[in-house]
């Protein structure tokens, strides 16, 4: 390990107690990655790939140590709630649309039958076409 990953992580252990004690210098107290970087003065990718260990470290400490759920958990749980009630309406809308298509069908096959044909025309409306019955 070189001497600024070693000054990294030092950095990283320090601003995760700072954070965590409510007492942030450098970010705006928040328990997330994000904050966690800036308090500690590293780029945040680099505490998502080289110090991946301190961050899931870190998100541990915040769900013991303040009983408390990390943002990203938040909105994750948030997306799934919201994913599952989408879920939820479209299979409702999947099943009308399933009784609508059989309405549509039995309908249709009343039509084509041409069965309860009165044998006088009707007299129509002249915004209504009827239904010239098929050849038999």
């Amino acid at each position: 390990m070189t001497q600024q990953h070693q000054d990294e992580r030092i950095r990283i252990r320090e601003a995760m107690d700072r954070l965590l004690t409510g007492q942030a210098t450098s970010s705006d107290g928040s328990f997330t990655v994000v904050a966690l970087a800036a308090e500690a003065g590293v780029h945040r990718m680099a505490l998502m790939k080289r110090h991946a260990d301190l961050k899931n470290e870190f998100y541990e400490r915040v769900r013991t140590g303040t009983a408390q759920v990390p943002e990203s958990e938040k909105r994750l749980r948030e997306t799934v709630t919201r994913l599952k009630k989408t879920v939820r309406n479209q299979k409702t809308e999947i099943e009308e649309l399933r009784q609508q298509v059989i309405r549509l069908a039995l309908a249709a096959a009343v039509l084509t039958q041409g069965k309860n044909v009165p044998s006088e025309p009707v007299s129509l409306p002249d915004n209504v076409v009827p239904f010239r019955l098929p050849l038999s």
